[in-house]
């Protein structure tokens, strides 16, 4: 437990963007948290001012600048929520070291970055996951259980629907349960994964699992595993109501990889949860380095 006369010093990535918001006004009003600084794209009209603006706050003496090398000086956890390729340039910004600790909710790597994000969890402990919410991490552990327990006769179908701006498809999380599924069938997303069905002429292979996207106004994150046979049906889903679980569950993971080994760790490993569940990275390379 973080004592709130020595409160965690965070430095938040995008701090203008929608999770960046979220995470100031989450971190501003909880004493067990000092936000010290945040970053934004070169030549944004917000470097080198307060980050309390942005929410319409008081200046919280965080300021904002373009080099994450800079806002990280003195944090202790570094939390970014933005693009793979800014997530990226600033890992490879920061140097040796355990600190700053990571907490990365950005979505989209290849399989390739991913390796790259696993190097530097050899030098510092970086919590990623597709999604911080609690409720869906139990949902991967549901589908779980559910894909091992139902036979390949069930077709498995993932749907998810998030906002007109969201680049990535499927969503991290639409494939964090992916792999749930697959793992529960004994096997690997990349071996049961069907592609988009526009101008196919052949069926459904048996054993696959689909993935259906939408993308439209302004939908925070909507997704739901569908195990149907030919004689019934089970949905399982989750509805983000606001950004700020998201948010909640960031903080969360901030406060238990502070004192942490390097390593890559998930957020089910931050809630104590048994399921065994991977999550959007390989799970071998889960835990400490």
């Amino acid at each position: 437990m973080i004592e709130t006369n020595n409160p965690l010093r965070l430095a938040i990535a995008g701090v203008a963007g929608k999770m960046g918001r979220e995470l100031l006004k989450a971190a501003a009003g909880d004493p067990r948290f000092r936000i010290l600084a945040g970053t934004e794209q070169p030549g944004s009209d917000l470097i080198g001012t307060d980050a309390g603006g942005i929410i319409g706050a008081d200046p919280l003496g965080a300021l904002i600048h373009a080099d994450p090398r800079v806002a990280v000086e003195g944090a202790g956890v570094f939390v970014d929520f933005t693009r793979p390729s800014a997530s990226l340039a600033a890992l490879n910004a920061f140097g040796p070291g355990p600190l700053p600790a990571i907490i990365l909710g950005t979505t989209g790597f290849s399989p390739g970055e991913q390796e790259e994000i696993a190097q530097h969890a050899r030098l510092r402990p970086i919590v990623q996951a597709a999604n911080f919410g609690v409720g869906v991490n139990v949902l991967l552990g549901l589908v779980r259980q559910a894909a091992q327990m139902l036979g390949p006769d069930w077709d498995i179908e993932i749907a998810e629907s998030h906002h007109r701006h969201k680049l990535d498809a499927p969503s991290g999380t639409a494939l964090a349960i992916g792999h749930a599924a697959a793992a529960g069938r004994g096997s690997r997303l990349d071996a049961l994964r069907e592609g988009p069905r526009e101008g196919q002429t052949e069926a459904r292979r048996s054993g696959a699992i689909g993935f259906a996207i939408r993308r439209a106004g302004g939908i925070i994150g909507d997704h739901e595993a569908a195990f149907v046979n030919e004689d019934e049906a089970i949905y399982l889903g989750h509805r983000a109501l606001s950004r700020s679980l998201f948010a909640q569950g960031a903080l969360r993971a901030a406060i238990w990889v502070r004192d942490k080994p390097p390593g890559l760790w998930s957020m089910q490993d931050v809630l104590g949860f048994d399921l065994s569940t991977p999550t959007d990275y390989p799970p071998e390379q889960k835990g400490p380095a």
